[in-house]
């Protein structure tokens, strides 16, 4: 039997931190699409996640279709359910408050909750990963080729929001919108098309999100609700609306939690990541990357 170096060890809770934190990564980026936006914090995020999980499971196990094509139709559902959620909850609500936005995104986390239970019921489900089961060796540690693809993706999710929102007419209009919705309504640009888009791109981004943890981690009906406070916690941690910020301190969040995790208790990496947030809010307010972002149009 191979004994376990302490480096072998620490190596181990690095990788799975930074695998958790990749995940909280993009469900924070998730939060700030929409709120640059709109200033909605859209509760509903974790459940992106969980459908993008749930329903790549029935693509690959039982459709049985290949996962490359599971994969394009689990991104392309979960986006048309995050168009539709906008159609029908928020794009209604013309004059609401802010508050009121943020109830009904509430309200329909709990419907996905409800609707997911009905259609998979409470079982946890998985499916083979991307690469085959075989794990890699580092300096004594196992890491699963599934982590690799969590962290290829969020490389991927990184650079394709990055290009999308500094190079694209659309993405530089959903900055627009985020400065001053009036003024870019008057220079003709469709706000209401750009809040539209955003729901569906941080669908998107939770599809990518839960299709690849899930051979990792397993997926059920209610894992949304603990990925998005994860996920906000992260954001915030960020600095709200900091796209870098969401990501640097997602993986932050995850690291710590994971080492929590391994070197205390796994009963504590929760409080720990919870204490940590209250601390970092307590000296900075407005998160680690807040204060140069808000001076900069909520820039991504």
């Amino acid at each position: 039997m191979t004994k376990i170096t302490l480096t072998g060890q620490l190596v181990q809770y690095l990788f799975t931190g930074v695998t958790v934190g990749s995940i909280y990564a993009m469900v924070a980026v998730g939060f700030n699409i929409i709120y640059n936006v709109t200033d909605i914090i859209n509760f509903a995020q974790g459940e992106f996640v969980m459908l993008g999980g749930l329903i790549m499971v029935f693509f690959t196990v039982t459709a049985k279709l290949p996962l490359p094509l599971a994969f394009v139709l689990t991104i392309a559902a979960v986006t048309g359910v995050g168009a539709l959620m906008e159609r029908f909850t928020i794009h209604p609500l013309k004059n609401a408050s802010v508050l009121t936005m943020i109830i009904v995104t509430i309200a329909v986390s709990i419907l996905f909750k409800g609707i997911a239970m009905f259609i998979w019921g409470k079982d946890p489900y998985i499916f083979p990963p991307f690469s085959g089961s075989k794990p890699l060796f580092i300096y004594g540690a196992a890491i699963q080729t599934q982590t690799l693809w969590v962290l290829f993706m969020t490389a991927v999710m990184v650079v394709l929001m990055t290009i999308f929102f500094k190079k694209t007419r659309y993405g530089k209009a959903m900055l627009a919108c985020a400065d001053n919705p009036e003024a870019a309504r008057l220079v003709g640009i469709k706000v209401n098309t750009m809040v539209l888009i955003s729901f569906a791109l941080s669908a998107a981004i939770g599809a990518v999100a839960g299709a690849v943890m899930t051979p990792i981690s397993l997926m059920e009906y209610d894992r949304g609700a603990l990925l998005a406070l994860k996920g906000f916690g992260a954001a915030v941690l960020g600095g709200l609306g900091s796209f870098y910020g969401a990501v640097v301190a997602g993986v932050l969040l995850g690291i710590i939690e994971s080492m929590c995790a391994g070197l205390v208790s796994s009963g504590y990496k929760d409080a720990v990541a919870l204490i940590l947030l209250l601390l970092v809010l307590y000296v900075r307010p407005s998160g680690l990357f807040g204060n140069v972002e808000a001076s900069k149009i909520k820039e991504f």
